[in-house]
């Protein structure tokens, strides 16, 4: 059953980072159809990272009143609507309301799996769960690019919509069909706006957490920063063709993959203090090795992709202890606070790879100053998350 759970929620996870990556290849093509400059054509990803990010904020407090099943369900309907349109745009304001429509919802199954994850598991169990979902969900990004260049090549950048409009509709019907709801009707939160909003501003006035957040925000920046500037980096920077996104993704995600299995094995082990500590060693080998390489030799594969192999595996060892340690200081509202968390990560992603990205995209080796950078200020929000009594709230 466990194991069922795993892949649904892992699908549901999925959702969104296959609508920001499996288009990617597809840039030029996009642009020279709709005659649409490279920046415009960027905003199609930003603007879904924006509402992506937004919408985080209210799932998590949906599913706390409304039940996880109803929020999930309802998302995965607009998210298919907005994905069949986006297949047929005839325009480049089209293309781009829909990609506004697809971010509105195709966050849900992340941040509610989360709370799904908290309402049945606690402890080093929930641990491993969400270390497996991640192994699991990990292979989205790193399939979706070279699936996205394969479609580009063979039948056009429409038919990368079609495709996520038909995995929309299986995890339509995957969750219909076999995923319980796990919020009982007696466990749920009134919807009262006075009480919603009292609730917002507790987990705001929580400095413990808010750090912890952009120290799980920060530290996934650097793949963040990477994502953004992949059209760029793969076809200009490293001059490869729509078909060799994998030379970027493999190592990225096969990190996470691996670092997510070893995260569930540690979760009985070690504590989750040490876990991340751990992790950030791995995460500053890596940013090191990135700015040493590119500050003395030109880019090229398979040399310039493997600091991200390493700094992925060390982000998947410190992100599911991170995320656990601030879900805990709110056990009663795990929805409302996992929507915060994923608001927060989100938010920090789409400013780096909407606004820095762009402005760093030209070289490898100001994306590798880039990565270091976020990555220190993720070891100062962790550092500051460990001074002061934490409080637990109910």
């Amino acid at each position: 059953m466990n194991i069922l759970l795993t892949l649904m929620l892992a699908g549901l996870s999925m959702v969104g980072p296959l609508a920001i990556d499996t288009y990617l290849p597809s840039f030029p093509a996009i642009a020279q159809a709709f005659n649409a400059s490279p920046l415009l054509i960027q905003q199609t990803l930003s603007m879904f990272l924006f509402c992506f990010a937004f919408m985080m904020l209210f799932y998590g407090t949906l599913s706390d009143s409304f039940g996880r099943r109803p929020v999930i369900i309802i998302s995965l309907v607009l998210y298919i609507a907005a994905s069949i349109v986006a297949a047929m745009a005839p325009s480049i304001g089209v293309l781009l309301a829909c990609r506004i429509v697809q971010g509105l919802a195709a966050g849900a199954g992340s941040v509610v799996g989360r709370a799904i994850v908290q309402d049945r598991f606690s402890g080093a169990a929930a641990q491993k769960i969400l270390s497996h979902i991640m192994m699991v969900f990990g292979l989205a990004p790193a399939i979706a690019p070279v699936l996205g260049g394969w479609l580009q090549v063979s039948f056009g950048w429409r038919s990368v919509f079609w495709f996520l409009s038909a995995f929309g509709i299986l995890m339509l019907l995957a969750v219909y069909r076999a995923l319980p709801e796990s919020l009982a009707v007696k466990d749920r939160h009134p919807f009262h706006l006075g009480v919603i909003a009292k609730n917002y501003w507790k987990v705001l006035c929580h400095h413990h957490f808010l750090l912890l957040a952009v120290a799980v925000g920060m530290c996934f920046a650097g793949v963040a920063l990477y994502i953004g500037s992949a059209a760029y980096f793969v076809m200009n920077i490293l001059h490869l063709p729509e078909t060799a996104f994998a030379w970027m993704f493999v190592p990225l995600i096969s990190g996470m993959v691996i670092g997510s299995a070893l995260s569930g094995k540690f979760a009985h082990r070690f504590s989750r203090t040490a876990q991340v500590w751990l992790g950030f060693a791995v995460m500053i080998t890596a940013g090191v090795i990135n700015v040493a390489y590119n500050s003395f030799f030109v880019a090229e594969v398979p040399w310039a992709v493997m600091p991200l192999f390493i700094y992925s595996f060390g982000l998947a060892l410190a992100m599911t202890p991170l995320s656990l340690i601030a879900l805990e200081y709110f056990p009663n509202n795990s929805g409302l606070a996992a929507s915060m968390q994923s608001f927060i990560q989100m938010l920090l992603f789409a400013l780096v790879s909407g606004l820095v990205a762009p402005l760093l995209f030209d070289s490898a080796l100001n994306l590798a100053w880039g990565v270091l950078a976020s990555l220190v200020l993720s070891v100062i929000a962790w550092m500051l998350a460990q001074t002061g009594k934490p409080v637990v709230h109910e």
